[in-house]
C-alpha cells in the first residue's frame, strides 16, 4: 500500500530502524533517534545497492517519488543512479553538492594544486555529509551555522571561516547560474566567533641582526644549513620556496619561481643581489651535481621541512625566532625605512593583488624597484652600522 504524507508525519520511533515502505524500493526509515530519511534500494550489475535521497520532512514524499523515478530511468538506461546522485526531481543538477563540485571544477584551473584539494576535503568531511543531497534553494541559514558551528566546536576557527567563504561562492555561483535566488551564508554575518587575533611569527629586531648572522656564520652543524638560513634571510622567501628550488630556475640576475610552488598560485621572481649570488655560489659547491639548491641527506631529495628551524634552536632562538618571522623582519625593517612603496614590499613577500589585471601591472612595474629593494635590504644586513644606509639608493 503506497504511503501517505500523514503516515510519514506520524511514524513513531522503535527501537529498532523501522521501514516504511512506498513502491519501487522507496522506504522512510524511521531511526530510534527519531530523524526519518528516503532511502531506494535496487539492484545493478546484480549487486544490491541504496541510494539515499534525504531526510523528511525537508525531502517531501512527492520530492522522494520524483527522485525515485529519475533512479529508475537511469536504470533503464543502463546507468547506475549513484553515478547521478545529485540531481533533482527535475532532473536537473542542483544539488548542494552538485554545484559546488561544479563551482570547483571551475575554479581549480586558477588554484594550487594543494589549494584545490583542502577547498574540496573540507566540503567532504563537514558538509556534504549533511547537506551535500539538499536542493541548493532549500538550504537556509539557520542549516549552514549549525554545520558551521560543529566546525567551529573542534576549534577549527580559521577552517570555520574558510568554509564559510567556500559556501558563499558557491551560493553565489548558483545565483549566477539561475539555480539559486539568494545566499543564506550572507545572513550569517556575526554569528560566528571571530577568529583569534593573530599571533606574529617571532622575528628579529634591528639591533639583533648582526648578532644572529655572526651566530649563523659560526654555525657548527652542516654548512649548507647556515647558508640556506642566511639566503632566507635576504630574499624572505618562504621554507618550502628554497626547499624545492632547482637549479633549473636561475635566470642571470633573477630566480624565477614557477606558479605550483607558491602559496598565491602565481609566478614569483627573485632580484639576485651581489650577496645572494654569493651564497648561491658556495651552496652549489655544496650541492655538486644535485638538481636542487640545498639538496638533503637522501639522495634526490630536497633539505627537510625542519632543518632550518632546527638550526635556529641550536643558535639559540628557540621560541625567539621562526624562519618565516625573517619575512618579518624584512617587511618591518624595509616599511619602516620609509624608502620603498608598500606595494613593492608586497611584492618581494610575494603578496600579490588579486586582480589579475593590478597583477600583471605590479609585476611590470615594481620589478626595477624591486631590484633596487633588494640590494638596499642585502647591504643593510652586512653593513657595519646599518644607519649609514638610511638614504641608500633611496
Amino acid at each position: 500500500m503506497p504511503l501517505t504524507d500523514s503516515a510519514c508525519r506520524a511514524a513513531k520511533p522503535e527501537a529498532a530502524i523501522k521501514k516504511l515502505s512506498d513502491a519501487g524500493g522507496l522506504h522512510l526509515a524511521v531511526n530510534p533517534n527519531g530523524s526519518k530519511l528516503w532511502r531506494m534500494n535496487y539492484r545493478f550489475d546484480g549487486k544490491q545497492k541504496t541510494l539515499s535521497f534525504g531526510p523528511y520532512p525537508r525531502v517531501t514524499l512527492a520530492d522522494a517519488r520524483a527522485l525515485r523515478e529519475n533512479a529508475k530511468r537511469a536504470l533503464v538506461d543502463g546507468i547506475d543512479p549513484a553515478a547521478i546522485k545529485g540531481k533533482s526531481a527535475t532532473g536537473a543538477h542542483d544539488s548542494f553538492e552538485a554545484i559546488a563540485r561544479e563551482w570547483h571544477k571551475g575554479q581549480e584551473s586558477s588554484w594550487v594544486p594543494a589549494h584545490a584539494e583542502r577547498v574540496l576535503s573540507r566540503f567532504d568531511r563537514d558538509v556534504f555529509p549533511t547537506l551535500g543531497d539538499r536542493r541548493i534553494e532549500s538550504i537556509t541559514a539557520p542549516e549552514i551555522l549549525e554545520v558551521l558551528r560543529a566546525v567551529e566546536a573542534r576549534g577549527a576557527l580559521d577552517v570555520t571561516k574558510r568554509l564559510r567563504q567556500s559556501m558563499g561562492a558557491v551560493f553565489r555561483y548558483a545565483i549566477a547560474t539561475s539555480r539559486a535566488a539568494r545566499d543564506p551564508v550572507a545572513d550569517l554575518r556575526g554569528a560566528l566567533k571571530p577568529n583569534p587575533k593573530p599571533v606574529h611569527m617571532a622575528s628579529l629586531k634591528a639591533n639583533e641582526i648582526a648578532n644572529f648572522i655572526g651566530k649563523l656564520r659560526a654555525y657548527d652543524g652542516e654548512r649548507q644549513t647556515a647558508l640556506a638560513v642566511e639566503f632566507i634571510l635576504h630574499t624572505a622567501l618562504r621554507t618550502n620556496e628554497l626547499r624545492f628550488g632547482r637549479w633549473t630556475e636561475m635566470d642571470g640576475d633573477l630566480w624565477r619561481i614557477p606558479a605550483e610552488r607558491m602559496k598565491a598560485g602565481r609566478d614569483h621572481i627573485v632580484p639576485l643581489t651581489k650577496q645572494t649570488k654569493r651564497l648561491l655560489g658556495q651552496l652549489k659547491t655544496i650541492a655538486g651535481d644535485s638538481e636542487w639548491i640545498v639538496p638533503g641527506g637522501r639522495t634526490g631529495k630536497p633539505i627537510s621541512q625542519n632543518t632550518m628551524i632546527f638550526a635556529l634552536y641550536r643558535l639559540g632562538f628557540h621560541s625567539k625566532l621562526t624562519i618565516h618571522g625573517l619575512r618579518g623582519t624584512f617587511s618591518t625593517i624595509a616599511n619602516e625605512s620609509g624608502l620603498w612603496t608598500p606595494d613593492s614590499i608586497e611584492r618581494a613577500l610575494a603578496h600579490v593583488p588579486g586582480n589579475k589585471v593590478r597583477s600583471s601591472y605590479n609585476h611590470a612595474t615594481y620589478l626595477d624597484e624591486r631590484r633596487r629593494l633588494m640590494t638596499w635590504w642585502s647591504d643593510y644586513l652586512t653593513a657595519k652600522d646599518p644607519n649609514d644606509l638610511s638614504a641608500l639608493l633611496a
